[in-house]
């Protein structure tokens, strides 16, 4: 049975969700805060928000139940973060690949999925980090709200309780390996058009193509046409 646990203050959600994982049989388990103090992204990047305005928030679901790969567990989430938003806010909202998602040309949220073994069991710890009502990222420049990027304003909690049910049932019904990178790769952000990279520190024009089930993206460039792992290449917009 799903519960949901609220912290007016963490450190990580990732990281203080494993203490009220009490039970082995326990799954779909979420935790979430409006004011995280050390939040993580991936590859070691930091999240951090201003206090009472953003969510995050972190799943607890069990490995044994997700029949496909890491990689493909990753675009899953994506699409299933991007989908909630997008029918929130009735917004075109998009997938920055490998996970962060984009309203109105802005970051309004990022993913980080660890996986952890907590009382012999085997978990996907899914963190979701949202920028909700913020409104000033000092130097962030691509960075937004879905306040700043669609003018409304939403309740926190309810806002939290939403999610938490949405993200537990798409939990419950993964779709083929297909159907994931048909729906990831049709949502995601400059696909198909010419973008500005920046590659081992110099900057060229290439359009994304699409990314593929190894967890690489492919992309045209201009006089090549190469796939990459993250942290290869830097989509600048």
């Amino acid at each position: 049975m799903s519960q949901l646990f609220y912290l007016s203050e963490c450190s990580s959600t990732n990281d203080e969700i494993t203490q009220v994982l009490l039970y082995p049989q326990m799954n779909g388990i979420g935790l979430y805060t409006f004011n995280q103090t050390k939040g993580r992204g991936q590859y070691g990047n930091q999240w951090s928000g201003f206090s009472g305005q953003n969510l995050a928030y972190s799943l607890a679901v069990k490995t044994a139940g997700i029949t496909v790969s890491d990689f493909l567990f990753n675009y899953y989430t994506a699409t299933a973060v991007r989908e909630y938003i997008a029918k929130l806010t009735e917004n075109t909202v998009k997938i920055k690949w490998p996970n962060d998602i984009i309203v109105s040309q802005k970051k309004i949220a990022g993913i980080l999925i660890e996986k952890k073994k907590i009382h012999h069991e085997n978990y996907f710890i899914i963190g979701v980090g949202i920028n909700i009502l913020q409104e000033k990222f000092d130097n962030i420049s691509n960075a937004g709200s879905l306040l700043s990027q669609t003018g409304k304003k939403y309740d926190l909690k309810s806002f939290a309780e939403a999610f938490h049910l949405f993200l537990n049932e798409k939990m419950e019904i993964l779709i083929s390996e297909d159907k994931i990178m048909e729906e990831f790769n049709s949502n995601l952000f400059r696909k198909d058009e010419i973008s500005v990279f920046e590659i081992n520190g110099k900057r060229q024009n290439g359009i994304i193509r699409h990314a593929d089930k190894n967890g690489e993206i492919l992309i045209e460039l201009e006089d090549e046409t190469r796939s990459f792992y993250h942290k290869e290449v830097k989509l600048l917009y």
